[in-house]
């Protein structure tokens, strides 16, 4: 039998589970109720709060602890010798990035976009922890590929979602005290009163404005060296909670980043479901496009809100992505399957739809990779 992942000490184990697997209903990982389509542009809000834009099967009661339950009795996979191996930071291409477009891969959602000038940083996470009462919760597996001390002065903060490992209090509020002042933080309905109470420096109206709260289909223009680039903020399938009384209070999403020569999509989290269809519609092709991989296991519980890496193919191919990145893997452990076994299901899907590797990779932790800017041609 396995020691269950979410225990990291024996004498507290009894301790641990219980508290443990409340946290875990806030890092991505609950039941689902069942939501009518959305025919407006924005969210709109029912009688459980936000509601997803395309209907939800829910699950029956129990079926969270059932899982839990299940986890218990399936034995550890040992990771491979060389899984998981950061890459020491290029800090001289990410203090000075070249021409052209670079990312680099920090860890779980975390990744540093330089485009044009700006710095753009996603649902940053540097705590040990994705929980409110750390040391309980999910434990990091892995430092961050940069530390905060090595990031370079971010411009703009994007978050898809309020669950504990996508927006992390410290991470915040160390990026709100970054020398040279403050992001600007771009966040999902809902979550305004928390910047408020919890982010010093917060201001969410006027010249001084840091902080927007977005709907569905709303954007924010910002000007960079040599164009100006527009962040849409689009619907996904998934949902939000940070207590175990605030289900759905705030919205969820995902990142289109617009520049004239390159186009960006941030997944967050998501379940498979026609958003993607409409966001490659909306778009027609994106350059790049960050891809959860990860947490889909096991798929009866996990496939509302977490894709498995075959269905991040799909949602590749749906919304027009030149190529992909995994993300959301490897760093934090927050359902059954090992923290390595995203890319060796993502390879096998990428094989099975006769499609090239490079099409869709997987960066190591710390890694920075250059694309190249090209002027909008259409579909890939």
């Amino acid at each position: 039998m396995r020691t269950p992942h979410f225990l990291h000490a024996q004498r507290l184990a009894p301790l641990r589970r219980g508290i443990n697997t409340l946290l875990l209903l806030l890092t991505g990982v609950a039941l689902t109720c069942g939501a009518e389509p959305i025919t407006t542009p924005g969210a709109q809000w029912g009688p459980e709060g936000y509601q997803n834009r395309y209907p939800v099967t829910g699950h029956p009661a129990g079926s969270f602890l059932t899982w839990q339950w299940q986890s218990l009795w399936k034995p550890d996979t040992p990771l491979s010798p060389d899984a998981l191996l950061p890459l020491p930071p290029r800090l001289d291409l990410i203090q000075k990035p070249a021409e052209g477009a670079q990312l680099t891969w920090i860890g779980h959602s975390t990744v540093l976009l330089q485009l044009d000038g700006l710095n753009i940083l996603t649902d940053p996470i540097f705590s040990n922890y994705a929980s409110p009462l750390p040391p309980f919760g999910p434990r990091r597996h892995q430092p961050p590929g940069l530390t905060m001390a090595q990031l370079p002065h971010v411009d703009v903060v994007l978050i898809s979602h309020n669950h504990y490992d996508h927006m992390d209090l410290h991470s915040l509020r160390q990026l709100a005290r970054q020398p040279g002042g403050a992001p600007l933080f771009l966040i999902p309905l809902g979550n305004e009163q928390w910047f408020l109470d919890n982010i010093p420096g917060t201001v969410l109206y006027g010249p001084g404005r840091n902080v927007r709260a977005m709907n569905w289909g709303d954007l924010q223009w910002l000007q960079a060296q040599h164009g100006t680039v527009a962040f849409h903020f689009e619907s996904v399938q998934h949902w939000s909670a940070r207590t175990l009384w605030d289900r759905n209070e705030s919205l969820w999403g995902s990142w289109a980043v617009i520049h004239p020569s390159f186009r960006f999509w941030f997944s967050g989290d998501l379940g498979y479901s026609r958003d993607t269809q409409d966001i490659g519609r909306r778009y027609g092709y994106f350059d790049l496009a960050a891809i959860a991989i990860g947490a889909y296991e096991p798929r009866w519980f996990m496939h509302n809100h977490h894709i498995d890496p075959a269905q991040a193919v799909q949602v590749m191919q749906e919304v027009g992505a030149r190529q992909a990145v995994g993300i959301h893997w490897g760093t934090f452990r927050l359902s059954d399957e090992a923290l390595d076994q995203p890319p060796k299901d993502l390879a096998l899907a990428l094989r099975q739809q006769g499609l090239p590797q490079n099409r869709f990779f997987v960066m190591q932790h710390g890694e920075t990779r250059p694309f190249a800017l090209s002027p909008p041609t259409g579909k890939p």
